[in-house]
């Protein structure tokens, strides 16, 4: 696993300050990197193999449903992959939470050992999410 880190040392410039934090892991033979950047309630979360951003979706919590409200931004509205993804992730961090999804999903193992990643990772590092 490949941990890095970037982003302002002061604590107080960075409460409002944008803050990124990278990761990659091998998962079924397929080496995945995540880019995550955290912003003032809220944060991006991209998951690729390779540089390029092919969908976009953002889901927030409601005060009037539990299932937190979610749109494709950008992308196949037929893959809904990102936007099921920021759901779980909004509902869990009661945060707005922006997610690119680009990996290719016939595989529904993957799916479900990235999302695992993403968790275990949110639980080692809270504070970048």
């Amino acid at each position: 696993m490949n941990n890095t880190e970037s982003g302002s040392t002061n604590p107080v410039a960075t409460e409002d300050a944008i803050s990124v934090h990278d990761f990659s892991e091998k998962i079924l033979e397929q080496v995945v990197h995540f880019h995550v950047m955290k912003m003032k309630g809220g944060f991006f979360l991209w998951v690729g193999a390779n540089p390029h951003l092919s969908n976009l979706a953002v889901a927030m919590s409601s005060k009037y449903d539990s299932t937190p409200l979610s749109t494709l931004v950008l992308g196949d509205a037929s893959d809904t992959t990102a936007n099921s993804l920021s759901q779980r992730l909004a509902k869990k961090t009661k945060k707005q939470v922006f997610v690119s999804y680009n990996l290719p999903t016939t595989e529904a193992n993957l799916t479900l050992l990235v999302e695992n990643r993403i968790k275990k990772e949110m639980e080692v590092f809270p504070d970048k999410f």
